[in-house]
């Protein structure tokens, strides 16, 4: 009788400590990009504005959100910083947030990226993901001002641009977030006034609270999907 007591305790605290220890492994997401993401992972942010979607939806606890932007970064600096910021992350989903600074440093500091070059570095990050059994989402860029007019050779750049993450989204069957569309749909319907900032933006470039909304929202109807 003891011995059979003795058993049963010890297995009831192998099922306690069990219990304890185990917790759902978490979807790790890195959102990886340039100044736009590092201030979205401020309060406030897109990637802040995600956690409460999460929240919304009941899912808070089954993703892990890491923002990994830097000011000023183009494509071929999250392909240097690709193995610190995202694969020694143990990532799950990285989400490939873009391409800004690459056009418009072309016409304010005339070191930007050519569209050849962009799509190489692209292609070289898609790929080394891909091996590594990542799940990619690509976005596509946003906006360089924010008059709905798009004159601007800042704006047709911007747009071929997004050609390319389209077409490589297609290409590589990834996951595709067109915010660049959702920007300038956005801006059209409310952009009355034809204004170059304060719509989405608060500087023509990044995110003011109603552009980190927009962003949020347009991301989580795409990440939601992907199991």
């Amino acid at each position: 009788m003891t011995s059979k007591l003795l058993l049963f305790a010890l297995f009831v605290v192998c099922m306690l400590l069990m219990s304890m220890n185990y917790r759902k492994r978490r979807k790790k997401i890195v959102f990886f990009g340039d100044s736009i993401t590092e201030q979205g992972a401020r309060p406030g942010g897109y990637i802040k504005q995600l956690q409460y979607l999460l929240h919304d939806a009941a899912v808070e606890e089954d993703y892990e959100l890491v923002g990994a932007g830097v000011g000023g970064d183009k494509i071929y600096d999250l392909y240097l910083r690709l193995e610190e910021d995202v694969l020694a992350k143990g990532a799950d989903i990285i989400v490939i947030f873009i391409g800004v600074n690459d056009v418009g440093h072309k016409f304010s500091i005339l070191t930007g990226t050519d569209i050849k070059r962009f799509e190489a570095f692209y292609i070289a990050i898609i790929e080394k993901l891909l091996s590594a059994k990542i799940k990619v989402v690509l976005c596509t860029p946003l906006l360089i001002g924010e008059n709905p007019a798009f004159n601007r050779p800042e704006d047709k750049e911007l747009d071929l641009y997004s050609d390319l993450i389209r077409s490589l989204a297609t290409q590589y069957d990834l996951a595709l977030v067109d915010l660049r569309k959702a920007a300038t749909s956005y801006n059209i319907a409310h952009n009355i006034e034809n204004v170059d900032a304060g719509i989405l933006t608060f500087d023509k470039v990044h995110l003011n609270p109603k552009g980190n909304a927009l962003v949020a929202a347009e991301m989580w109807e795409v990440l939601k999907e992907i199991k």
